[in-house]
């Protein structure tokens, strides 16, 4: 998530490449990011202590220590911070940091950040409105942004980060699906993804229920609803709703 996020930033305009500082101990990870015009280093206390928005991007188990790391290089008069790792809580984050912890946000993206579509959820903790809308703008021109409340960042992260993946898995279903009806694989995968964007800008010019256009498609005793039903019959809906909820546990 953190290589999808930098990706995202140097794509935007809102930093230049060169305001941008990527620290990693893996020497291979900082000389891809040098290559994109990025300041690169191995040593996180020198990326926080030169930023005005530190972003932690690691697996959760590493949060305490990276935090702990550069707790004496944080300065909260003029920095932001942004923590991006999943099951994290605030009151956790701000013990470890005391009083050298920043405004703090919790912000919880997908892996499309990279190509300036992800959906991500903001929890602002103990930020002003101000420094949100600085964030929110952020990650607007990353995709699409939500704010909302700590007590629902599981929610979205199973809604929206693992459900990229879950979008994915239907995208690989249908388009074996379309194997078997005939076409090649390529043009079975090019299929569905152009059918499932067509879907999604149809619902967002039109503003209607999924059920609505669902009802533009189908006929009495037509193919649509038989394969429909038959999805159903399968337990398609529940399936989806069962692994979402999964996803929280």
């Amino acid at each position: 998530m953190g290589g999808a996020t930098v990706e995202g930033l140097v794509k935007g305009s809102t930093f230049k490449s060169s305001d941008i500082t990527v620290s990693d101990p893996s020497q291979a990870v900082v000389d891809k990011f040098a290559k994109m015009g990025v300041s690169v280093t191995t040593d996180n206390r020198l990326a926080a202590a030169s930023a005005d928005i530190v972003c932690v991007v690691v697996k959760p188990w590493l949060v305490e220590r990276v935090l702990t790391d550069i707790k004496e290089e944080l300065n909260p008069g003029r920095q932001l911070l942004i923590v991006i790792a999943a099951g994290v809580p605030s009151a956790s984050i701000q013990t470890w940091l005391g009083t050298q912890c920043p405004p703090l946000f919790l912000v919880i993206p997908n892996i499309a950040i990279a190509e300036l579509a992800s959906m991500t959820f903001i929890v602002p903790v103990t930020a002003t409105a101000e420094q949100t809308k600085t964030v929110q703008r952020i990650f607007d021109e990353m995709g699409t942004s939500l704010i909302t409340d700590e007590q629902h960042l599981a929610s979205g992260t199973t809604l929206a980060s693992c459900g990229i993946a879950y979008a994915m898995r239907y995208i690989r279903a249908a388009a074996e699906g379309g194997v078997e009806l005939g076409f090649k694989a390529d043009d079975a995968k090019r299929i569905v993804m152009q059918t499932m964007k067509g879907a999604v800008e149809l619902l967002e010019a039109s503003g209607m229920h999924p059920e609505a256009a669902i009802d533009l498609v189908t006929t009495p005793g037509g193919l649509t609803i038989k394969g429909l039903n038959e999805m159903e019959h399968a337990g398609f809906t529940s399936a989806v709703i069962k692994g979402l909820k999964a996803g929280m546990k």
